[in-house]
């Protein structure tokens, strides 16, 4: 048998280290090419790594909650040409194994998940393999207000005993204890970092999406027939963001120490909510990306995250960033930097209201728009200028065509 050492992958240079979260095999065990066989928490993803071959692992270097570097050898693995590749089956047997939360049998702890509204598309990859190999009956997946996406170790807590010990369930006070996610303390870290280290404020208006709705309305379906993805909102905003920036370049800049850096691209962060928290894809370039190149890669984004699948070079970096609170249903709300970025954008959700319109009241369809930004960078007249610009051009989206 030949050694092939198991290595954590190539981690870029803003990403210094790794967490082991969890070996799926255990030493002296069967591998299979490409089968994932631990997983390692970064401060932005979760990263699962496959084995290189078939075989029998047989060391493990690291243990799990060990701090690890990149192209590090984590664990070893004896090939063998005698052990069939693994035939992945894409239906789960319908084996019944009891899932309870452990160390109470009250219902009243528990939300039932609703069975209709299951489907592989709530598991995570390693979840769907996790559930395959040991025979788990989904129907029987009780929810822990996970957002209805399931994750492995989601799974698992709903089947661990009173021994585990990243999991505690404390019956007399009716707590459940979770450890953070290295993702989930990165955020309050750079939350802290934010409110600690620049002079952020908050200026609001607000946009009559009218004109925005009637030109989907109208060019949708075409859209999507010709583009195979439908027209969002999203692309609107990401293309007035990158005209604002344009003529208030001051926003499309950072602070380093006693130096301004201007940017001379367009890449524009779009905060995606995942279960383990929110990560910021950048699109690259979106000055030269089209409505359709915008929209194809938000739902690829998308895609990509709720399969845990998105990567590190894909969140590094990034100018200016939109965040999009009203597919939650916020109606207004003060977004926070992400730093060393000096401003973001918030959008809300559309609701009809009353306006006043050349002294007539018209029920129209509002969304209220929030820019947050460094004050040490940014003056009130900029920050108050660059949303008006976004308001008037979204408002008006032909201003873009004559470039006024």
């Amino acid at each position: 048998m030949n050694k092939i050492n198991i290595l954590v992958p190539d981690l870029p240079d803003s990403v210094s280290d790794a967490t082991i979260a969890k070996w799926h095999k255990q030493v002296g065990e069967q591998v299979y090419c490409d089968e994932n066989i631990v997983d390692i928490e970064t401060d932005k993803i979760m990263l699962e790594i496959s084995s290189p071959c078939n075989g029998i692992l047989s060391v493990i270097l690291e243990k799990e909650g060990s701090i690890v570097k990149s192209s590090q050898i984590i664990g070893n693995i004896n090939k063998s040409n005698n052990i069939e590749k693994k035939k992945i089956n894409p239906m789960i047997d319908e084996k019944h194994i009891s899932i309870k939360n452990n160390d109470t049998s009250d219902d009243n702890h528990h939300i039932q998940f609703d069975i209709n509204k299951f489907s592989n598309n709530c598991l995570t990859p390693s979840a769907r393999r996790f559930i395959k190999s040991n025979n788990i009956d989904k129907h029987s997946i009780i929810s822990n207000n996970l957002n209805y996406t399931f994750r492995k170790q989601d799974i698992e807590k709903n089947i661990q005993d009173n021994s585990s010990s990243n999991d505690i369930f404390d019956k007399p006070n009716n707590t459940y204890r979770v450890k953070m996610t290295r993702l989930r303390q990165k955020i309050s870290e750079r939350l802290l970092h934010t409110k600690n280290n620049t002079a952020m404020l908050t200026t609001f208006n607000e946009v009559n999406m009218q004109s925005i709705i009637s030109l989907r309305n109208k060019y949708n379906k075409f859209f999507e027939q010709k583009y195979s993805v439908r027209l969002g909102f999203m692309s609107f905003f990401v293309k007035a963001v990158v005209e604002s920036l344009k003529t208030f370049p001051e926003i499309n800049a950072t602070i380093d120490k006693t130096d301004i850096v201007f940017y001379k691209n367009f890449d524009i962060s779009i905060a995606v909510s995942t279960p383990r928290g929110l990560i910021t894809p950048v699109l690259r370039d979106a000055d030269k990306m089209s409505m359709a190149d915008v929209e194809k890669k938000i739902k690829e984004f998308s895609i990509k995250s709720l399969e845990n699948k998105i990567s590190i070079t894909e969140l590094i970096g990034g100018n200016f960033t939109i965040t999009n609170g009203g597919v939650f249903g916020s109606l207004i709300s003060t977004p926070i930097i992400n730093p060393p970025q000096t401003a973001i954008l918030g959008m809300h959700a559309i609701k009809e209201r009353p306006m006043a319109v050349n002294g007539e009241i018209k029920i129209l369809p509002m969304m209220y728009l929030a820019l947050s930004y460094d004050h040490r960078l940014v003056d009130g007249k900029e920050s108050v200028s660059f949303l008006n610009k976004i308001k008037n051009i979204l408002e008006d989206f032909n201003r873009i065509l004559i470039d006024i």
